[in-house]
């Protein structure tokens, strides 16, 4: 379908969506919430899809955070409304089956920032900004990052940044955890790209189930977590993508996984 707010492309497997307002530094508004949400069910849907990557137009911004002109407007109810939607959207997104790759490549700032944690990993420009702004609104975060970073970088670190309301360049968030790779702006989307193909020649079945189990896992105990890894260890032994996968090896030739989850 045609969309207005972001860019949505698929090619080899590997889709991505681009944040399409450059004129607010690609803020988030409710139409662009509303489009993302769509692309979303989309890459759910399509089974030949097997990455998802996430960036912004333009050189200056990933996602700039909401759309500070329409966010002034909410009462309490419509900002719970929106926080609401905005963790839903987060949660759809974390839960996507394929990995998922930020290629920040500019400001991340407040739910661009949250955006990007909701991915799997993040690999930044060497420009990138990243930081949890809201407190200099006189509010705070409300599309999870109050949740999601403590959970990456640590409570206290994750503490400093949305008490201060600064941000971080891209060297620093990569010292801290939150981000993967720094690469230069030109090389950004290549190396994005460089390490989707990669997990694109993974077995669907194992990457799928392997997301899963570090997700789960990282919400129970240890003991809670082995036990869920010891059944989607098994499940994986179970899909072709394992007797291709062990066969090749035995047989000394590069595994040819197909990416079907029908077995």
């Amino acid at each position: 379908m045609a969309y207005d707010n972001i860019i949505f492309q698929v090619e080899d497997g590997i889709a991505t969506i681009t944040f399409n307002r450059p004129e607010t530094l690609n803020a988030l508004n409710s139409e662009l919430l509303k489009e993302f949400s769509q692309a979303l069910d989309e890459i759910a849907a399509n089974e030949d899809i097997r990455v998802l990557i996430l960036t912004g137009a333009g050189e200056k911004s990933f996602v700039a955070g909401a759309d500070i002109t329409e966010l002034a407007t909410f009462n309490a109810l419509q900002a719970k409304r929106f926080s609401e939607r905005g963790h839903f959207m987060m949660n759809k997104l974390q839960e996507l089956p394929i990995p998922v790759i930020a290629a920040v490549n500019g400001f991340a700032l407040g739910g661009g920032s949250e955006i990007a944690l909701a991915c799997d990993f993040i690999y930044a420009s060497e420009n990138a900004m990243f930081g949890q702004l809201e407190i200099n609104l006189g509010i705070i975060p409300g599309f999870g990052g109050t949740q999601r970073l403590p959970r990456l970088i640590g409570k206290n670190m994750a503490k400093e940044m949305i008490f201060t309301g600064k941000m971080i360049p891209a060297a620093e968030a990569h010292t801290i955890g939150m981000v993967n790779r720094v690469c230069s702006q030109e090389s950004l989307m290549d190396e994005v790209i460089k390490t989707s193909k990669t997990i694109v020649s993974k077995g669907k079945a194992s990457l799928r189930a392997a997301k899963q189990a570090i997700n789960s896992g990282m919400n129970v105990d240890l003991n809670s977590g082995c036990s869920i890894e010891i059944d989607a260890f098994s499940l994986c032994m179970a899909s072709p993508d394992a007797k291709e996968g062990t066969s090749a090896f035995l047989e000394k030739r590069k595994a040819d996984f197909k990416g079907s989850l029908k077995w």
